[in-house]
């Protein structure tokens, strides 16, 4: 499935600005069209591991901060969070129509006289949530570091007002743009790379699948402990903070596959029976990686997945974060005749297309 960029793309000076380039995440996917649409456009990132990093990226211009020069910063740079202010500010932009930032962090507090449009993952997720859960276990931690995220959501506040448009990943992160920052937000849904999750029409294997970073808010501790008791066969995939311990907690029903290439995470998604998600998510763009190759998601009923997953058409909703409720939406999934086809259709909602065409439509209506 090809797609195009607008015509008016190619005259256009823009500066692209994201967080940090240290892995292909989902919002390096997002990065990756933009590199496409804009291919003469500089990028300026905190840090750059190019070895992490697709080619279609790495073949920018990347502007780096000097938090590049500290020793192996790219396994270290989260230690540096209250100095990431200073460093996105310190950048020298060149002249431009648009600044284009995809910010969960401090990308959107760039100085520049140009009008910049927001791509918001979400506000900066350390200063304004989750504090508890990344801090947790250490109250000496946790007491020094309540001023520097006091200060952090002060920052926050204040350079979000140097934002011409926000757009947010989702409904339900432009509220949370509008209750922490006070702008309205417009709202387009990221891409799911309809080329790479294709289905394969063959019958379901004999397991569910996770596939997720394992730290605390991705709720994977949930997951674990309904599969201990309903002795499903269940395979996670990814890695994190939680590991060892997931691990530790889990019963031999359940297999810990670790970090997955793109193409063996592919035969995991035609293979399983159902995908499971958790945790109250901004967006997710798992499920609908999964959907994408035809299989049913069960989803924790908030936040992003009730914008990407239709009820008892591509997946179903569990309405309370215990192990009852999640067996018990398990046990509806595993019922329910499900229509890879129809589950396939709903995914191409979300093309690369349909996510350019909502995105020139917000540049022209910002420069």
């Amino acid at each position: 499935m090809s797609h195009t960029f607008p015509s008016s793309w190619k005259p256009m000076r823009v500066v692209l600005c994201h967080d940090w380039l240290t892995g292909m995440r989902g919002g390096e996917r997002v990065l990756e069209i933009l590199c496409e649409g804009f291919p003469d456009a500089p990028i300026y990132t905190l840090i750059h591991n190019p070895r992490a990093i697709s080619e279609i990226i790495n073949r920018h211009p990347i502007h780096t901060s000097w938090l590049q020069s500290i020793p192996s910063i790219e396994k270290r740079y989260r230690y540096f969070l209250p100095l990431f202010p200073s460093a996105i500010e310190r950048f020298k932009i060149p002249s431009a129509d648009l600044v284009i930032s995809t910010s969960h962090c401090v990308a959107k507090g760039l100085r520049s006289q140009a009008p910049q449009l927001c791509y918001c993952f979400t506000p900066m997720r350390y200063a304004w949530l989750f504090h508890d859960e990344y801090l947790k276990g250490n109250p000496l931690k946790r007491w020094l570091a309540r001023p520097v995220l006091a200060w952090l959501r002060r920052w926050d506040r204040v350079t979000a007002q140097r934002v011409t448009r926000f757009v947010g990943i989702s409904h339900y992160i432009a509220a949370r743009i509008n209750r922490f920052y006070s702008r309205e937000a417009d709202v387009l849904h990221p891409p799911v790379d309809l080329d790479r999750w294709i289905p394969d029409y063959q019958p379901a294997g004999e397991f569910d699948l996770i596939a997720s970073a394992l730290v605390p808010y991705k709720r994977i501790d949930l997951a674990v402990t309904a599969y201990n008791y309903n002795g499903r066969s269940l395979k996670i995939v990814g890695t994190g903070t939680e590991f060892e311990s997931l691990k530790a907690g889990a019963n031999s029903n359940i297999e810990f596959l670790g970090r997955q290439t793109d193409e063996e995470l592919l035969e995991l998604y035609r293979r399983c029976r159902m995908l499971i998600f958790p945790g109250e998510e901004d967006f997710g763009i798992v499920p609908l990686e999964a959907q994408a190759c035809g299989r049913p998601v069960v989803a924790y009923g908030r936040g992003g997945a009730l914008e990407t997953i239709k009820a008892n058409v591509s997946g179903i909703f569990f309405d309370q974060q215990t192990p009852e409720s999640l067996n018990a939406a398990i046990s509806a999934c595993a019922k329910q005749d499900w229509d890879p086809h129809l589950i396939r259709s709903h995914a191409e909602m979300f093309s690369i297309q349909a996510f350019i065409n909502g995105l020139d439509d917000l540049i022209q209506k910002t420069t």
